[in-house]
């Protein structure tokens, strides 16, 4: 084996542990393992050593003898402007993640996500923001923009796109890592639930391998582009029976709010969930729920 590790950069921390411990070094050494050894052998889920084993198979940047320091030193933190935001995710959004932003309407998930918009511009960094409700106008970003220090140019930096239909989303999703150029940091989805919504004809069977498409191209596009990822969504009611098992009309004993698409569309260890429960025009309550290693539990907006 070569002594320089060659593991993605982007890979959880505690998953280049597990392969280094387990005895894989390079990108090569992942190349003749099958999904289910490496399953076995680091105790994790087929799903996961697949997306390990596409991620080692396909390496668009850097070259296998790069050393994991250098991988390493590439990485960033960005923060917003939120405090209690920065503090649930342990100093920022990590680069090459995913960050789901759900709440009732009159919540601030589309002034948080142009936060991040803003930020990854003033870093010289290309924004492809995708609005699929109607929610964000080009003159709120150019709002968001008024006192940054990009706002003479924030336009060449910004990729605006109406998309308002469910084949179209997912015609965006089967082409996205094409539409990823060198300086594209960060891709935006808002209101990515309002399409499956516009389309409730549509089969569960169809929804789940709808929701596993985007978990894929996902997961390679965070990767393998180290492309960071925000998305917004609504809420939805569930209804529970008393013992906690899902109810109905009938017999259910209480209702939950919960993000309208579930987690199946979201990696598993790269993605972060954030709810937002306003309690009044200006204060509110933050609950994070994490697929990455951090801290979670509700923090005051």
């Amino acid at each position: 084996m070569s002594r320089n590790v060659l593991l993605h950069p982007t890979l959880p921390s505690s998953t280049q542990l597990a392969l280094r411990r387990a005895g894989y070094e390079t990108l090569d050494d992942l190349s003749n393992t099958s999904v289910e050894a490496l399953s076995k052998k680091l105790g994790i889920d087929i799903s996961d050593s697949q997306s390990i084993i596409t991620a080692s198979q396909r390496p668009p940047g850097p070259p296998l003898s790069q050393s994991l320091a250098s991988l390493i030193s590439r990485s960033q933190i960005f923060a917003c402007s939120y405090a209690a935001v920065n503090t649930a995710l342990g100093g920022g959004l990590p680069r090459g993640h995913i960050l789901e932003i759900s709440g009732p309407p009159g919540s601030f998930k589309e002034t948080l996500a142009l936060d991040y918009a803003r930020i990854f511009v003033e870093a010289n960094e290309e924004v492809i923001f995708i609005d699929t409700q109607n929610m964000t106008s080009l003159a709120t970003i150019k709002k968001t923009f008024y006192n940054s220090s990009a706002a003479a140019d924030y336009q060449d930096l910004i990729r605006y796109t109406h998309l308002h239909t469910l084949p179209d989303l997912m015609i965006f999703i089967h082409n996205l890592r094409s539409e990823i150029h060198t300086k594209t940091g960060l891709l935006v989805l808002n209101s990515i639930s309002f399409p499956f919504l516009s389309h409730p004809d549509v089969q569960s069977s169809k929804r789940t391998a709808l929701l596993e498409k985007i978990h894929q191209v996902f997961l390679q596009a965070s990767a393998l582009n180290n492309l960071t990822i925000i998305t917004t969504s609504q809420m939805s009611t569930k209804l529970l029976n008393a013992d906690g098992s899902p109810g109905n009309f009938e017999t259910g004993a209480k209702a939950v709010m919960t993000p309208q698409l579930g987690s199946s569309y979201l990696p598993n260890g790269r993605s972060y969930r954030l709810v937002i429960v306003p309690e009044s025009r200006t204060t509110g309550t933050a609950s994070f729920i994490s697929y990455a290693p951090f801290r979670t539990g509700p923090a005051p907006i």
